[in-house]
């Protein structure tokens, strides 16, 4: 990890393996957004996530989630989820509704 990341939105990941399972740990948040988007649990410059991929079979993986954030949390805290791999199926695209950025025609 860098000793002092610039600041970004989605901050600056490194991943390793840990046999197998895949370690992503990410700092260097600009602390202007949210950890998730319907819940609302903030997050700070001082953020620390670490993300466990680890595939349990085909088909089924699990994410175990620890977020270490002093400056909006008094400890760190973690969440497990479990992913399924839906064969057959297409991946949606998604774009913000609200940009500015460019013009959207109806």
């Amino acid at each position: 990890m860098p000793k002092e990341p610039q600041p970004t939105w989605l901050g600056y990941s490194v991943g390793r393996w840990e046999k197998n399972t895949l370690v992503v740990e990410t700092i260097g948040f600009n602390g202007r957004s949210w950890l998730d988007t319907g819940k609302g649990h903030p997050q700070t410059e001082s953020g620390h996530v670490t993300e466990r991929f680890t595939r349990l079979d085909y088909g089924h993986l699990e994410i175990d989630i620890t977020i270490d954030d002093p400056g909006a949390y008094e400890k760190p805290w973690r969440a497990k989820v479990p992913v399924h791999l839906l064969a057959d199926t297409d991946l949606i695209e998604t774009y913000c509704e609200n940009e500015k950025d460019q013009v959207h025609k109806r």
